[in-house]
């Protein structure tokens, strides 16, 4: 089911008071990037979401990616997390929502967090760096220093993040988009992030499609060559006399196709018709 109502992630700010703004942004300590990334704490805050749907949608986006620390702000339904559009959309991530939490404020989501990362389309006048996803987990995989927990923030769909919760972040990432048409669902926009931090921290291994063929062995591949070399020689393509280089070229050919057991199967099935054409022929 889509959600109704506009959906993009980063909908332009409601600008506030020059003076709304009153803190530093927080530094981040300096823990080393070793590739090692067990207990390196990864949150995902949704600001003031309205829209159930987008909540299920982004627990299933997190869970494909293997994180489950889910942090609603100030959502527009107190049971966000148990209505029916929430749990359909999560699809199977039933597991991240019980643990989603719901605070009212941004403090009480940042437990354990020294790392913000705003996520918006639209341009500001002042505030932390803006960069792509990857460029930015670039910077901190090749840099001195690492996260020790990071937070992603999204804002609401209608308005995105308000100006005074970018100022807090240590970075704006933006998703490079169309420059004709950049909006994306809430959801759509969490998994692009999520995928690429989790490529960052390492990925997973690509799951194959289909079960491994079994090569062949030497014996295989020596009891095929012996089979074809009486059917070659049956069919009259092979002279015994004058074999040249035939069959030591035909085992050249199979090494080189890494020829599985089924291959080999099939490759005697064919030198089997081919004796037997030849015998019919005879008669």
């Amino acid at each position: 089911m889509d959600c109704a109502g506009p959906e993009q992630w980063g909908a332009p700010t409601i600008k506030g008071p020059t003076d709304a703004f009153s803190h530093e942004r927080p530094a981040r300590p300096a823990h080393r990037w070793r590739g090692d990334n067990r207990g390196m704490k990864t949150r995902f805050i949704l600001i003031q979401t309205s829209h159930a749907g987008n909540v299920g949608a982004a627990a299933r986006a997190m869970k494909v990616m293997g994180f489950d620390d889910l942090v609603l702000v100030a959502p527009r339904w107190a049971n966000v997390l148990r209505r029916e559009e929430t749990i359909q959309r999560a699809s199977g991530a039933l597991d991240v929502l019980q643990r989603a939490r719901i605070v009212d404020t941004l403090d009480e989501a940042l437990d354990g967090i020294d790392t913000l990362c705003a996520t918006a389309m639209v341009p500001r006048d002042f505030g932390p760096p803006t960069l792509s996803p990857r460029a930015c987990f670039a910077d901190w995989a090749q840099g001195p220093i690492r996260p020790a927990g990071v937070a992603f923030l999204f804002g609401s769909e209608r308005f995105g993040m308000r100006n005074e919760d970018v100022y807090r972040c240590h970075v704006v990432l933006s998703i490079p988009t169309n420059p004709h048409f950049g909006s994306l669902n809430l959801a759509s926009a969490l998994q692009v992030i999520a995928y690429d931090w989790r490529q960052a921290l390492g990925g997973f291994d690509v799951q194959p499609a289909v079960v491994p063929a079994e090569a062949a062995d030497a014996r295989q591949v020596a009891g095929l060559l012996a089979h074809w070399e009486e059917a070659l020689v049956a069919v009259g393509y092979l002279d015994p006399e004058a074999p040249k280089k035939l069959m030591p070229r035909l085992n050249q050919f199979f090494n080189r196709a890494a020829v599985t057991q089924e291959e080999v199967h099939v490759l005697r099935g064919v030198a089997k018709a081919m004796l037997q054409a030849a015998g019919r022929a005879k008669d």
